[in-house]
């Protein structure tokens, strides 16, 4: 009885034994996913690459302070999974929009990263009063040509924010030297980040004392590079369709008072709720543009929202 019994606990070992090694090789071939790699769930601990840089300026992973500070934001970001794939999907839509603003201004590519931890690429408010993409400040805006009101807030204009960002980052870099620590100010703010370099007396972002939100601000941007750089290395199983897309617009100018946007947008074929959705800008359902100012009202193409 017992060396039966022995018999079948081991061929019940090797059938089970069978199933796995056959779950293993059972790799998804359709675009579906309906075919699963394993139907369970694990945690991998992460090899932080060693490699890594913002803007083309190195991070000091020999550093083991450094090396684990990184590794940390790795492993929050990686294993957030469906703000990553909300991260890949916003990025198809938004970047586009970005990267050729940075790359007129001779900005580094790398910074659209910081509009993704700013923001998540949603028109975020901070309590603090920032807004948009970009989290720009009411006086910055003003200060840098944005109308900022409640009838009309420009820092929802994700263009003219990109180009205030821009200008701001050039001129952090030209004071303190670094794309890092330019990157570091527009969390802590010029003045913020060089009184603690002096305070220090040190010359490099990495060896600054700070605060939790801008000692971690470099590690979450280059966190998020790494994994929207490489999705698969992280577990992120996604195809082109199912990311988000800009809907293609066309311009049409605006040099007098609106006093009725539902009715404005009805001329063009659209309701109130798509002309607001791409032209976030419009903060009230009418234009009281006293000034005559000439405004570029963007209206979806025909046929997208049908």
């Amino acid at each position: 009885m017992k060396i039966i019994q022995k018999a079948l606990a081991f061929v019940g070992l090797l059938s089970l034994c069978t199933l796995f090694i056959y779950a293993l090789q059972d790799a998804p071939t359709d675009e579906n996913f309906e075919t699963k790699l394993i139907n369970d769930y694990n945690v991998y601990a992460l090899q932080v690459p060693d490699n890594l840089n913002f803007a083309g300026e190195a991070m000091p992973l020999e550093n083991p302070d450094i090396l684990e500070r990184m590794d940390r934001e790795l492993l929050v970001n990686t294993y957030w999974q469906s703000n990553g794939l909300l991260m890949f999907k916003r990025a198809k839509k938004y970047f586009p929009v970005i990267e050729p603003i940075l790359a007129k201004h001779g900005v580094p590519d790398d910074f659209k990263y910081l509009a993704v931890i700013e923001s998540g690429l949603t028109n975020a408010v901070s309590p603090a009063g920032a807004r948009g993409v970009w989290q720009i400040m009411p006086a910055t805006g003003r200060e840098n040509g944005l109308e900022v009101n409640k009838n009309v807030d420009e820092r929802y204009n994700l263009e003219k924010a990109t180009e205030v960002a821009c200008k701001y980052l050039l001129e952090a870099k030209n004071k303190l030297g670094s794309w890092t620590l330019a990157a570091a100010a527009y969390n802590a703010g010029n003045a913020g980040v060089s009184r603690r370099l002096k305070e220090q007396g040190v010359s490099e972002y990495y060896d600054l004392l700070l605060g939790e939100e801008t000692g971690r601000y470099l590690f979450r941007i280059v966190a998020l590079k790494e994994i929207l750089s490489n999705p698969k290395k992280y577990g992120f199983n996604f195809r082109d369709k199912d990311l988000y897309t800009n809907i293609p617009t066309y311009k049409v100018e605006v040099d007098t008072a609106v006093t009725d946007f539902t009715k404005f947008a009805q001329r063009f074929g659209i309701n109130y709720k798509l002309l607001k959705l791409h032209n976030p800008w419009l903060r009230e359902p009418h234009l009281n543009n006293k000034s005559r100012k000439a405004y570029l009202v963007e209206i979806p193409k025909e046929g997208y929202y049908n």
